[in-house]
């Protein structure tokens, strides 16, 4: 008797496969989003002047929403208020996209002010 079990013909994946909703999730640590955010408020901020450290960002992360908060230093004089404008909405937007988390905090602290040294040359001004 040769005859094959319509079990055993069966593709052995197909009576092991376990359904989408039980196959368990992929969590995304804090600190993975962190670098999302420092990288998204790097490209947003633009070119900084020599000294200035890189942005950095702080994340909590709960219940799929994450709260993120940006450190940065920018060059002086500009436009601070539509920096960490375009700061903001790129963090929320590339943390959004790229984790699938919600974003309804992204805070900006501006650590440090550099002035450009043409200005302080037009004032007259010496260090």
């Amino acid at each position: 008797m040769t005859g094959v079990s319509s079990a055993a013909a069966e593709p052995r994946a197909a009576r092991d496969a376990v359904p989408p909703g039980e196959r368990g999730a992929t969590r995304i640590t804090d600190r993975v989003v962190a670098k999302v955010a420092a990288q998204a408020a790097r490209e947003a901020v633009g070119e900084l002047p020599p000294d200035a450290a890189r942005p950095h960002a702080r994340v909590v992360v709960r219940h799929g929403a994450a709260r993120v908060r940006v450190h940065l230093e920018l060059d002086y004089p500009c436009d601070v208020g539509a920096r960490c404008g375009r700061v903001r909405h790129r963090v929320a937007e590339r943390v959004s996209t790229l984790t699938g988390m919600k974003v309804p905090e992204v805070t900006v602290r501006v650590e440090r002010l550099h002035p450009a040294a043409e200005y302080g040359a037009a004032e007259g001004r010496t260090r």
